[in-house]
């Protein structure tokens, strides 16, 4: 899979990961997982994930509104590819139950996110 599917599946797990403005270490543990296990994704260097991962939680916490920005454009760039969009929403709506909640404030992130790749949020939320 290309680097614009990786960097909106590491943006946008950020996004929800510091939603509550805690980092659980489940969050980051099922991002990580999911790069390990996934058919898609097989070949992409984990210690790569993890350091982008960083990189746009220290964004994000440095300036919440420019990180949150740059996460975002990354993660709309898979708004014309559909397939790929919803394979990054549903990690996201993974990392928000990653802790055994799924709270509202992950929710609304997550329907951002659906808006910025223009899906229905009904479709992931529930």
């Amino acid at each position: 899979m290309g680097k614009d599917l990786t960097e909106a599946l590491v943006a946008g797990s950020a996004l929800v990961a510091l939603a509550d403005g805690i980092i659980e270490p489940s969050e980051r543990e099922k991002l990580i997982e999911y790069f390990r296990t996934s058919q898609e994704m097989r070949g992409i260097n984990i210690n790569e994930v993890d350091a982008r991962f960083n990189y746009f939680v220290q964004r994000i916490q440095s300036d919440r509104m420019l990180g949150k920005a740059e996460a975002l454009r990354a993660v709309g760039k898979l708004a014309s590819k559909p397939e790929a969009a919803r394979l990054m929403v549903r990690l996201c709506s993974a990392i928000g139950f990653a802790d055994g909640e799924f709270a509202p404030v992950e929710k609304q992130v997550v329907e951002e996110i659906c808006r910025e790749v223009h899906l229905d949020p009904r479709e992931f939320i529930f």
